[in-house]
């Protein structure tokens, strides 16, 4: 475990630090800018819940009255749901500022992954990751997360990239970047709400051990982060034609409202949460536990190992 004036750990996560036990970061943009409340705090404690029922101790993590806090108790997630896009969120360029000014906010994928490296969490679970947007040769809008997988030794286990994403540009700048992307028993990358991007992974394995043997052999490298592909249930699977007539509508009203950058993200998934009725927030909610169910399992592979 990493000290730093900054990071708060609660008793059970410093606990598990110091004795070595397996523990699964959660990121907390999900539950400010994900999906509506109450179903972001519903959400974000059955995510706990799968992780402990999978035999590894939940971090989550977010910025809170001027600290990087990694465990939250009952009262902070509630807090956390509750202000929802009250709150700010918190990309790698914002976090001395809101540190500053001891704002509330949600961590993304590249904040969560700088502070699991700083308290020395390995594993992170989380929905899916940003990567480059529709559009970036003229707008230059891609997400930070690529480039803090490509430094920060933290594996991520997501469904892939947000179906709203140029996937094949992302999967381009991940590999210039030299990031693994592991398919977890699947020879495909996935897309959020979709098994099936078109596009494949670079490896693939099929066993929580297997990965964690290729994490060990990764970071005795000193090599950066793994980004492990873990696709939607397939029962919970949305249709392809209807998910991409959503993103299709949601980025035209997304033009037409003149939004981007960082606010971009949240406008376009709530859009596909109204416009779908709901069903979009289902099929979340199941990838998100989904994956924090295979992030616990190597957890508790990879802390076997030490």
């Amino acid at each position: 475990m990493n000290k730093n004036d900054f990071l708060i750990l609660n008793d059970e996560v410093e606990n598990a630090l110091n004795l070595g036990k397996p523990i699964v970061a959660l990121e907390s943009t999900i539950i400010t800018h994900g999906m509506p409340y109450p179903q972001n705090l519903e959400m974000a404690k059955s995510v706990e819940q799968v992780v402990r029922d999978n035999g590894a101790i939940p971090a989550t993590i977010a910025l809170i009255d001027g600290n990087m806090r990694a465990g939250l108790d009952g009262a902070d997630l509630l807090y956390l749901a509750k202000e929802g896009h009250k709150a700010a969120k918190a990309s790698r360029r914002d976090m001395a500022a809101i540190l500053t000014t001891k704002k509330m906010a949600g961590t993304t994928v590249a904040t969560t992954m700088q502070i699991c490296a700083i308290a020395g969490i390995r594993i992170f679970a989380t929905g899916g990751i940003g990567g480059v947007h529709k559009g970036a040769s003229e707008t230059f809008d891609i997400s930070a997360d690529l480039n803090e997988l490509a430094n920060t030794p933290v594996a991520v286990v997501c469904a892939g990239a947000k179906s709203i994403l140029d996937i094949a540009k992302t999967l381009e700048v991940l590999e210039t970047n030299g990031v693994p992307v592991i398919g977890y028993q699947s020879d495909v990358f996935p897309a959020f709400y979709l098994r099936n991007s078109g596009y494949r992974v670079d490896q693939r394995f099929d066993e929580p051990s297997e990965i964690a043997n290729m994490l060990d052999i990764q970071w005795q490298l000193k090599m950066g982060g793994v980004l492990i592909a873990n696709p939607i249930p397939k029962q919970d699977e949305m249709n392809k034609d209807e998910i991409e007539t959503l993103i299709k509508n949601a980025i035209i009203a997304a033009d037409k409202q003149g939004v981007s950058r960082k606010e971009l993200t949240p406008f376009l998934l709530k859009s596909i949460f109204e416009m779908s009725e709901g069903k979009s927030l289902k099929a979340n909610i199941a990838l998100v536990k989904n994956n924090a169910k295979v992030a616990a399992k190597i957890a508790v592979a990879f802390a076997s190992k030490s």
